[in-house]
């Protein structure tokens, strides 16, 4: 029972906290948890079709455009939500610091695309699945897009 309690503390204290957060903090926030979102909706339709199939399941077309229609819709909710909750701050352009923390995440996470990516190019190099290659790749760009908004909370977090 405490347990529950504790959770439902922390989610309250989060909660406190996300509204002394700027805009671009918020968004940020938000990016990554749709993101994260639509990426577990993706990998588990895969591993589902994959597991029916007995092998690795081929791309779906279907699949990918559902993926970016629940992200832009999803997006469009979210975004609109915080723009009107804070309307002069999302008007208003990047300031200096912002501009450096979004230009130091997006540097850092072409690390993150990268390596996944040199990870499925072996992984074809040996196992010849095209079909793996296409979702390790896809995979490598979702995890990519994700850690750009992570690194960019923590670098808010971090006050750099």
């Amino acid at each position: 029972m405490y347990e529950i309690f504790n959770i439902a503390g922390l989610m309250m204290s989060f909660l406190a906290s996300f509204q002394n957060i700027s805009f671009r903090e918020k968004t940020a926030w938000a990016m990554a948890i749709i993101l994260a979102a639509a990426g577990f909706f993706y990998f588990d339709k895969v591993v589902r079709i994959s597991n029916a199939l007995g092998q690795t399941a081929p791309p779906l077309i279907g699949l990918v455009i559902g993926y970016v229609i629940l992200i832009v819709i999803a997006s469009v909710i979210v975004m609109s939500v915080l723009a009107v909750s804070a309307a002069r701050e999302a008007d208003a352009p990047a300031d200096e610091r912002e501009k450096i923390i979004a230009d130091k995440a997006g540097n850092w996470s072409s690390y993150v695309l990268a390596v996944p990516a040199l990870g499925a190019l072996w992984h074809y190099s040996v196992q010849m699945d095209g079909n793996m290659l296409f979702h390790l790749i896809f995979l490598s760009l979702m995890l990519s897009q994700i850690s750009e908004y992570v690194f960019q909370i923590f670098l808010y977090r971090r006050g750099a």
